[in-house]
This record gives C-alpha cells, structure tokens and sequence, in this order.
C-alpha cells in the first residue's frame, strides 16, 4: 500500500526555490542601487506563499507585496517582523484596524480608502501608507483630479499619515516600442514631485526592463520571479521554477477512424497508441490546450489529442518506447524544454494564467539546495 503522498500522487508539481531565489537575485541585481521587492499576490501566483516568501526573507528581500488583507495576514504569520507587507488592494471599509494589529501596510487607492486611513492615523499617529496614483492604466489608483486634491491639502490631518512610497503601474511595459510608457513615466515624476519626492516605484517584472529610468527607488517584480518571461518575443532570462507532471492511468491501443474524448472531437488517422493521465482543467490544464497542448516522455513530445476535460487528458504516445509507457509512469506537461510561457502559447492565454490556474490537487514538492527540501 502507498501511504506516501509523494507515491500516491497522481499528479506532482516541484517548485524550485533556490531558482526563484536566482531569479530575484539576478532582478535586484539589474535594477542596483534601486531596491527590490517582490510581489507574492494569488499565493505566490500558485505556487505557495509562505514557502516561496520564506525563501525570499533568507535571501534578503525585505517587501512584500500581497493583493487582499487575509493574503497579508497569512503571510504576517510566517515572515520575520523585518519584512514589510503590503497590501495592494488597500482597506475594505471597516478593515484598518486589521491592517494596524498585523502591521500590515495598506496601498491606498480611492479618496475613500485615504479618509478611513487619516482617521485611524489621526488616532495612533505616524502610521504608514502607500499612495498609488493612476498614471494611465484606469484600474486602481488616484485619478489626476483626485490626486492634485490630495496634494494640494497641507492640513495637519491629512500629513499625519506617513507616505512609505509613491506607486503606479505600467499598462504597456511588455511593449517596449509603446508610447504609453514614457507617457505614464512622465506622470509619475510629475505626481512625485508633487509629493515632497517621497520613495518611488513604478516598474514590475517587465519595467524592470526598460530600463534605470523606471526603476526609480524600487522594483517590484512579480510573474519574472516564477519563470515567466519579462520580454516576450526575446531569449527569456529567467530560470524555469517548475516542473509539472501527470500520472498514466491507462494504456490502449486504438484503430484508425476511432474518436477521442468528448464531442468526438478528435478521430485517430491512423492506429496508435494511447495514454491518458490524471490531470485536467480542474487541475488548472486549462481546456484551452485542448488539441494543442502536448507531454515528454523519454525525451519525446508527445501530442495531447482531443479535449482536455475535468480531470483527465489524453496523449499520443505511439512515438515513445514502449518500455516506458505503462499505467503508474509519469508524463512531463512543464519542464525546462516546454515552461509556462510555451504551454500559454498553446493555450492562447499568458504564463501569468498557467501559473495562477494551478489547482491544489497536485502533490507539491519545494526543491531548496539550502534546506535539502
């Protein structure tokens, strides 16, 4: 009997820590004397939170950012008192006392979320804020007008609160060539001047790359951390975190003319030879890489034939040594040759989706050469 979850597992997915560590060294690195945070939002973009922040807290990062207050309180729980969490959605009305009991650091976004956060500091005093201001995006953020009211009020009230930095977020970074970039840059430097030149951040994964003028006081990266190229069209720089594979479940041989899977979406134009595993869209093996998606066995890409469904899909391994096919051998969907952005593209969607997607039935391993994990 298997009473190891690593031998029962019928789907495994290895998370390699110390390549995420590398990739955020290697960003901090390009984007020195700047600093560089590191955005963890969507449980580290579905791979684990509090393992992949802890990993980050021993090798240096110091800010975090989440998306929602019980993000920031989960990881509040597993990180030293050192390291700063932010929150980038900002207070849900009635939440700031949260924010202040798990010393969580609220992004503010609307002139609602800034009055409920005077209020409470006008209270404790000196407590501490981050400011974001829309500089072309339409999503969160001060727009201008209600920026140039903040900036325009000098009361005693409203500079009780202590502004950590000054954010914006680039709609176009992964364009390069794209106008809007220098035009939100542009914006940004007339938003912090108007704010005393309080620290600054402007740039994500793919600011990053656009260079010192972007980097500002500090980066934040989040998608480049995990594997997913912050250049698309361009030699990706980053190291692939995961590894994901599916269990064979059932080998069989089929005929020429016979249909596979549901809708009889897919007929066989020849005979061969089928496997199907233990993976499917509830998994997060999105539906969309039905008829396009593909595996590794043996060193061989082995296409996915038919529709991908709930919990299963099918690949032709007519090509794969024989040997090696059998119910209980694993089929590799993501590892070095074929990574998230390669799997987004057959799906027609984006690494950042592979990643997110990514259900919690897979057996998870965390790779660390520090901890031997």
């Amino acid at each position: 009997m298997a009473s190891d979850p690593a031998e029962r597992a019928e789907a495994v997915v290895e998370i390699d820590l110390t390549g995420l560590v590398a990739n955020w060294r290697l960003l901090a690195a390009q984007v020195e004397p700047a600093g560089c945070a590191a955005v963890v939002k969507a449980d580290a973009y579905g791979l684990g939170a509090r393992q992949v922040s802890v990993a980050l807290a021993a090798a240096g990062c110091r800010v975090f950012f989440v998306a929602s207050l019980d993000e920031g309180i989960a990881l509040r729980n597993v990180l030293p008192a050192s390291c700063e969490i932010a929150v980038l959605n900002g207070p849900v009305p009635g939440s700031a006392e949260e924010f202040v009991s798990h010393r969580l650091v609220p992004v503010l976004n609307e002139p609602g979320q800034i009055a409920a956060w005077t209020e409470i500091t006008a209270r404790r005093g000196g407590l501490a804020a981050i400011l974001h201001v829309d500089t072309g995006m339409a999503r969160l953020g001060l727009t201008t007008r209600e920026f140039e009211v903040l900036a325009a009020d000098r009361t005693p009230r409203q500079r009780a609160i202590r502004w950590r930095a000054l954010i914006s977020h680039l709609a176009c970074a992964d364009e390069p060539a794209h106008p809007l970039n220098a035009v939100q840059r542009a914006r940004f430097v007339t938003a912090r001047r108007q704010l005393g030149d309080i620290p600054a951040s402007l740039a994500a994964s793919s600011g990053i790359f656009l260079g010192r003028g972007f980097h500002f006081d500090f980066v934040r990266p989040g998608a480049a951390l995990y594997g997913v190229s912050p250049r698309p069209g361009i030699a990706n720089p980053m190291r692939q975190i995961i590894r994901l594979r599916a269990r064979i479940l059932q080998v069989r041989e089929i005929d020429r003319g016979e249909p596979v899977g549901y809708g009889a979406a897919h007929v066989m134009d020849r005979p061969g030879r089928l496997a199907t595993v233990a993976v499917g869209y509830a998994d997060g093996w999105l539906r969309s890489l039905s008829h396009r998606g593909s595996g590794r066995l043996g060193g061989r890409r082995l296409p996915l034939l038919g529709r991908v469904s709930m919990d299963l899909a099918v690949f032709d391994v007519s090509a794969a040594d024989p040997a090696l096919v059998r119910p209980g051998s694993f089929i590799e969907l993501l590892d070095d040759d074929y990574g998230v952005d390669a799997a987004a593209a057959d799906a027609g969607t984006i690494g950042y989706e592979i990643l997110t997607a990514l259900g919690r039935r897979y057996h998870r391993v965390y790779r660390d050469e520090a901890t031997r994990c």
